[in-house]
């Protein structure tokens, strides 16, 4: 049988004390908060045991990634996981399932199972939450370090465009989050149109 909580503790130790620090908004927050979303998820969906530990363990280790690159931090992700977790009693059955949900979250999203729709609506959640803008501002400080945008400006086109790609796939985000992250959308919106008055 897995040993779930010995593999959590392995990986939350592992992000502490080895994910970058300019990793603002990528950080150990930000995987405790998608794992707690994914399992707010299933437990609304009443998924059995076996696929909440399948979940929770694809939560737990989607952006592990980070600690060794930032582009196609999923693929090392999937490394890490299939490096690991045999040392802690996942099949490789299980660990093919929790592979492809890593995978899942790429972006763009385009889950193919309940699971991979759980764990890509938990990634952004907060896109649709009341800490939208402070959890967005620790994003922003964290791409003006990497050079992805130079200023808020740049930002908020960013946000602009993202949010109007974005969609959520589980009924419950589309209903209790979608609404919020339209309202978000249009403030950015204002903010954007601002810059050119």
């Amino acid at each position: 049988m897995a040993d779930f909580e010995g593999a959590k503790k392995h990986i939350l130790r592992h992000l502490e004390e080895n994910l970058p620090e300019h990793l603002s908004y990528h950080s150990v927050d930000h995987t405790l908060d998608v794992y707690a979303v994914a399992m707010d998820l299933s437990e609304h969906y009443g998924l059995d045991p076996a696929d909440r530990q399948i979940l929770a363990t694809a939560a737990l280790l989607h952006d592990v990634g980070f600690v060794l690159t930032y582009e196609g931090h999923e693929k090392k992700s999937v490394a890490y996981a299939r490096e690991v977790l045999p040392k802690f009693n996942y099949s490789s059955e299980q660990i093919d399932r929790i592979a492809d949900l890593i995978l899942s979250t790429q972006v763009p999203q385009s889950p193919k199972s309940q699971l991979a729709r759980i764990l890509c609506d938990a990634d952004p959640d907060y896109l649709g939450r009341k800490d939208f803008f402070v959890t967005g501002s620790r994003l922003f400080h964290e791409f003006k370090t990497l050079g992805f945008v130079g200023n808020e400006q740049d930002w908020n086109k960013l946000q602009q465009r993202f949010l109007e790609s974005h969609d959520y796939h589980t009924d419950y985000s589309k209903e209790r989050r979608e609404p919020v992250k339209q309202m978000h959308l249009e403030q950015v919106r204002e903010i954007v149109a601002a810059y050119d008055d």
